[in-house]
Order: C-alpha cells, then sequence, then structure tokens
C-alpha cells in the first residue's frame, strides 16, 4: 500500500482541508477563531457552568492545553469564570453576551461548511462517512 492511500495520511490531509475550510469562512463572516475555540464555545453554551476539564473532555481536546484556550477566550471576553459554589477551587465557565453572540452567528456557518468538508460525497457517501468516522473515533 503507497503511504499517501494509507488511513494516517488521509486523516491527516481532511484535517488540514477542513481546518482551511473552517478559517476561510469565519473569517470571510469577520471572526478569528480556532476550530479548537469554536468546539469550546460550542460545549460551553451546552453545558453552562461546567469547568475547564470537563469542556477538555467534551471537545476530546488535552487537559493539559485547554486551560491556554479558555485564557484566550477569556481575554477576548467571549468567556466568563466564575468560582463555583460548590467546590471553591473549581471555576465555572459560561459564554459571556458577546460569546454567546459568536456563537449564535457562526453556528450556522459552521454546519454549513460541513458540506463542503465532504463536498466531492454524495448525501448516502457523507452519512456512511461519517457513520464509520463516529465508530473508529468511539472504539
Amino acid at each position: 500500500m503507497n503511504s499517501l492511500d494509507m488511513a494516517g495520511h488521509l486523516i491527516r490531509r481532511l484535517h488540514q482541508q477542513s481546518t482551511q475550510v473552517f478559517t476561510q469562512r469565519t473569517q470571510a463572516a469577520g471572526f478569528d477563531l480556532t476550530p479548537v475555540q469554536f468546539a469550546a464555545l460550542d460545549a460551553i453554551q451546552a453545558h453552562p457552568a461546567t469547568d475547564q476539564a470537563t469542556v477538555a473532555e467534551l471537545i476530546a481536546y488535552d487537559r493539559a492545553t485547554i486551560g491556554g484556550v479558555i485564557d484566550r477566550m477569556e481575554q477576548k471576553g467571549w468567556v466568563k469564570r466564575i468560582v463555583s459554589e460548590r467546590d471553591r477551587r473549581a471555576r465555572e465557565l459560561s459564554l459571556s453576551p458577546e460569546g454567546e453572540r459568536i456563537h449564535a452567528t457562526l453556528l450556522p456557518i459552521v454546519q454549513e461548511l460541513q458540506n463542503e468538508i465532504l463536498g466531492p460525497l454524495t448525501d448516502d457517501e457523507r452519512n456512511a462517512f461519517l457513520a464509520l468516522a463516529s465508530r473508529a473515533v468511539r472504539a
């Protein structure tokens, strides 16, 4: 098997293409954020008052690195951290009004760009690809 046809290489290339499409579409909409920042915004919006470790788990991101992502989002005014009433050592995350606005504006754009990422595939092929990729990730 040619190394360029191996799963690892193809997954890496698809990730590059996905990131490029995401960046182009979000910048065209006037936003400067990474796919990881959007994933964190989405997780916090869906799970308000959660902590960083949970956000990292929800988006399958490194717990040691998520702190920097959250720091940058807090500096941009998108995320608020408050001391948890249940555990004074923990910080709960929620979206600021600006974070809510950004999430609401970008969600339809991000949903739409999914079709572009898998553009050459038919609807049936996209569904099959997503089912297989989901199965591989959850294994």
